[in-house]
């Protein structure tokens, strides 16, 4: 298996094709805004509609990156986390998912065009398995918030 075919695999396994853990897709689907904007009372963590704004922006960072365009939308680690306005709007948080499909497609589409020369180049292989493993690790916290709030599916 090519190099850059298996990142395809592991990039699919991470976003909706479900491997040993539940995807992010799986892991935000059916979501209200309300639920995608709830937070446990008296803790301290970023809600799931927060989570996915932290993914999109990493994602489509590295889509610009990749394409050689210029990222001129720089915001520090924790101001990636309010990309987009939560609000109890549904229309507005369908906007969120599509968004977060679009930068996952879009990578993809990149990544499916990489040579095996570029994979070797500033170190372009590490930066695409830290980004899997980083939406790994955000979509497990989407859904332990969804099973505090109640709203995972009891048979997953």
């Amino acid at each position: 298996m090519k190099r850059v075919d298996l990142l395809l695999k592991v990039l699919d396994s991470t976003f909706d094709k479900e491997s040993w853990y539940a995807p992010f897709k799986d892991a935000i689907k059916g979501l209200t805004a309300e639920q995608a904007i709830w937070k446990p009372s008296g803790e301290a963590t970023k809600t799931i509609w927060e989570n996915v704004n932290h993914l999109i922006y990493y994602k489509e960072r590295l889509t610009a990156n990749l394409e050689g365009r210029e990222w001129t939308h720089n915001l520090d680690g924790d101001e990636t986390f309010y990309l987009t306005n939560q609000s109890n709007d549904d229309k507005e948080w369908k906007k969120v998912v599509e968004r977060s499909e679009n930068a996952q497609q879009n990578l993809r589409q990149v990544l499916s065009a990489i040579s095996e020369q570029d994979l070797n180049q500033n170190s372009l292989e590490g930066k695409l398995l830290d980004i899997m493993l980083h939406d790994a690790y955000h979509t497990g916290q989407i859904i332990q918030l969804r099973k505090m709030q109640g709203s995972w599916p009891s048979n997953r």
